[in-house]
């Protein structure tokens, strides 16, 4: 008569042969050294330029005879040396303002398009365009810019003088080609919105398909699909987007620099030629400054920097706000 056996039960799961439990193998903790070390020299590098840039910023800012923040003139070379970056932050705020406005909805809608609306041989070729025009050099946008957006648009700026005058923004009082603020929004939207595009698109691709196909067994329109599921996954991607192109925006220099007719007057008016941002005033005036007048730039490049980590920071706090921003309940 046979005895019955109890099953013999597996082994629970442990290291790998030949390594001990506890310790990691020599590839993980190389990866991880290289990880932490990528890291640290990230943040030295940050630190060095901040430090760089805040040591030549006071050199220039404790000579400086007017008031660093609200001063409209630019005159290091002057006896004393006067200058503000007043105009240059109110050009470089209200240009990057108006891309945005006009790129993030454009570029959301034909992300939307290629992703989830677009026939498989038409996206392809669509997305392939998008891809090059955000290799274009920035140069070559100036130039299109000068040459080809400026004389088109001053039809624009007289049908807006005309009909929204009447809001003081779109006042024009002062004649000219349209050499004006309004005119380096429209470029740097049309700048970032190759870049905002192929984040957003690609963040779109990678939302749950198990939801979208739930909400069309429920009955759910395309559009509902793409508000109830596609949209609130891709929220956090949006945002990076977002502001990966503002980042761009705010630094543009050549482009702005062939377009833009500097002028430190600050008006309201955005139709009016003038306006100056920080990068442009720095690349038009970097070669002919002295040390001092470099150390004034400079300052003025601080300003920049502490503008774009605000603006990143502010970025990575929406996105933590909630946690359904980040996908990760999707």
């Amino acid at each position: 008569m046979e005895t019955a056996t109890a099953p013999t039960q597996a082994p629970p799961p442990g290291p790998p042969t030949g390594t001990p439990r506890g310790k990691a193998r020599p590839g993980d903790r190389i990866f991880l050294g290289l990880s932490k070390g990528s890291g640290i020299t990230l943040l030295v590098i940050m630190a060095a330029i901040a430090a760089f840039l805040g040591y030549r910023a006071v050199l220039a800012i404790s000579k400086d005879e007017a008031n660093f923040l609200t001063t409209f003139e630019w005159n290091p070379a002057g006896d004393p040396p006067v200058f503000g970056i007043a105009v240059l932050a109110f050009g470089t705020v209200v240009s990057s303002i108006i891309a945005m406005v006009l790129a993030v909805p454009v570029a959301i809608g034909i992300a939307l398009f290629i992703s989830h609306f677009a026939p498989r041989r038409l996206a392809g070729p669509i997305a392939y365009v998008v891809d090059l025009l955000a290799a274009v050099p920035s140069i070559i946008y100036g130039l299109w810019g000068a040459v080809f957006l400026v004389p088109y648009l001053d039809g624009l700026n007289k049908w807006l003088d005309e009909y929204l005058g009447w809001t003081y923004i779109f006042e024009r009082t002062s004649e000219g080609v349209a050499r004006n603020l309004f005119t380096v929004g429209i470029l740097l939207a049309i700048m970032i919105l190759p870049i905002i595009t192929n984040v957003t698109r690609e963040v779109f691709l990678q939302s749950p398909k198990m939801h979208e196909e739930a909400a069309l067994a429920l009955g759910a329109t395309r559009w509902e699909v793409i508000r109830m599921a596609v949209l609130p996954f891709g929220r956090s991607g949006i945002i990076s987007a977002s502001m990966l192109g503002l980042g761009r925006a705010l630094g543009e220099t050549m482009a702005v620099a062939v377009v833009l007719s500097p002028s430190f007057v600050l008006s309201g008016h955005l139709l009016d030629p003038g306006g100056g941002t920080f990068a442009q005033n720095i690349a038009a005036k970097f070669n002919e400054a002295d040390e001092f007048g470099r150390d004034a730039l400079i300052a003025s490049g601080l300003v920049l920097f502490v503008i774009t980590l605000l603006v990143n920071g502010a970025a990575r706090a929406i996105i933590a706000r909630r946690k359904e921003y980040s996908g990760a309940n999707a």
